[in-house]
């Protein structure tokens, strides 16, 4: 089982916002530079970042992208379900009728359970805690190759 770029690209886009938003917006291209991602594809994903209300485009010589609500109130969560849609790893799950063995099969309990814990870790972790996970990686990167 893997995860779509979409999600993963997404991700790093609202990571990239979080740390360089500052008190401007933020180019698109710049975080295309940064992340090493397709400006085309970024644009993509920022549709449906912008209609799940996680980020917002400003129009103009100063214009960019900013967050749309604090980064301690996203949570990744947020971001996969408007990059990726449904977590459910398996379609009955999203719709029981897909399978006519749906209420008796153990296998979908199995992979119900799997999607949950899947929400709930990603629920738990915000954009805020992210940023700062990556922070302390950077510093002890550097600490690690300075003289």
């Amino acid at each position: 089982m893997k995860l779509s770029t979409k999600g993963r690209y997404a991700v790093r886009l609202m990571l990239d916002l979080t740390l360089h938003q500052g008190d401007k917006p933020v180019l698109l291209k710049d975080i295309a530079g940064r992340e090493a991602i397709s400006s085309r594809y970024l644009e993509q994903l920022t549709l449906n970042l912008k209609v799940a209300g996680l980020i917002k485009s400003i129009r103009g010589a100063k214009g960019g992208f900013i967050l749309g609500k604090p980064a301690e109130k996203i949570t990744l969560l947020e971001i996969f379900k408007a990059s990726e849609g449904s977590l459910s790893i398996v379609e009955c799950l999203e719709d029981a009728s897909f399978c006519e063995r749906s209420r008796t099969c153990v296998s979908r309990d199995l992979w119900l359970e799997m999607k949950e814990s899947m929400e709930e870790i990603l629920n738990h972790w915000t954009l805020s805690k992210l940023a700062e996970q990556q922070r302390h990686k950077k510093r002890e990167n550097q600490l690690l190759y300075s003289i």
